[in-house]
């Protein structure tokens, strides 16, 4: 066994356990593989081994990495985790399926006039500040119900919502927060956990767990 495989295994056995412990199906939970900064020669192996849905957080990148990729893999998802300038809308439309960094209105017009445009219609999470933390993007909590209804009253599909935690703080608590605000307003995804806390969202409720670094050997 190769060691991206070996690391692979481990991830998905992780996500299962933690999956069983809160009763939950396993195949709930989508793996995506975050493989910003990681050469074609990283990402192949995953494809090899079944991954099928694929982070990257710059249009740039993206662009030069993955047309290629999905030309010769048909069925892999590509999906956007960076904070998004209006202006990168249409390109980000054209390449990506999902967006995980939906935060602001003038982001919402600019996505949905790039999908009436382009044809595409992206499904989208809706980020939420979960700690306020004034140098990261996201909804706020007080504004997130207003901003769920002028996102479902629009033509791109409401994936769920997706956080990051405050770095040096205990994830849980901002887990349990945000499925709670889920539960609240009737969303179905939860996008949340990374390599070092991907267990704990999953045991919280976490849909899609996004993993750099536990599947890449640095």
């Amino acid at each position: 066994m190769t060691e991206t495989a070996t690391r692979l295994s481990r991830v998905r056995d992780d996500i299962a356990r933690a999956a069983k412990s809160a009763k939950r199906d396993p195949a709930d939970v989508t793996l995506i593989a975050v493989t910003k900064q990681r050469s074609l020669a990283e990402v192949e192996p995953l494809i090899a081994a079944g991954v099928t849905d694929f982070a990257e957080n710059r249009v740039a990148e993206a662009a030069e990495k993955w047309p290629n990729l999905r030309a010769t893999h048909p069925g892999l998802k590509l999906h956007m985790i960076g904070q998004l300038q209006s202006n990168k809308a249409e390109d980000a439309v054209r390449q990506f399926d999902l967006i995980h960094s939906l935060d602001r209105p003038s982001l919402l017009a600019a996505l949905v006039a790039a999908a009436e445009k382009t044809g595409r219609t992206p499904g989208v999470y809706v980020q939420v500040n979960i700690g306020g933390e004034d140098q990261k993007g996201g909804v706020s909590i007080e504004e997130l119900p207003d901003f769920l209804d002028r996102v479902r009253a629009s033509t791109l599909r409401l994936e769920g919502l997706m956080t990051m935690p405050p770095l040096g703080q205990q994830a849980g608590p901002y887990f349990a927060l945000l499925a709670e605000l889920a539960r609240r307003h009737g969303v179905g995804g939860l996008s949340m956990g990374m390599s070092a806390d991907y267990p704990t969202a999953v045991m919280l409720g976490a849909t899609a767990v996004r993993i750099g670094s536990a599947l890449f050997e640095d």
